[in-house]
């Protein structure tokens, strides 16, 4: 018995990663303010690097922290740890 040969799959070009992150980026933003959360399936190198790319348009478009988790067969995207003010606790920030 002979098995059907293994799906190629093709790489996406720049213009296809970029329409896939500005086009993801809405739907994950709406899903993590309805959810805290957002997974999908990504199992290649190339679509979690795809999906890291949109956590970090959805915490820009949010104005708020927010992760992504992958474990080779799914991409986990929720909201980060607010960082705490260090000015507020008396010490000085790296930021002033």
């Amino acid at each position: 018995m002979t098995h059907p040969p293994a799906p190629r799959r093709t790489p996406l070009s720049a213009e296809e990663k970029a329409r896939g992150e500005a086009n993801f980026a809405p739907l994950v933003a709406r899903q993590l303010v309805a959810d805290g959360r957002f997974r999908v399936s990504a199992d290649t190198p190339e679509m979690v690097e795809l999906f890291q790319n949109v956590a970090r348009r959805v915490g820009d478009m949010l104005q708020r922290p927010v992760v992504s988790y992958a474990n080779g067969r799914y991409i986990v995207i929720t909201f980060g740890q607010e960082a705490p003010d260090l000015v507020d606790r008396g010490t000085r920030s790296v930021r002033e």
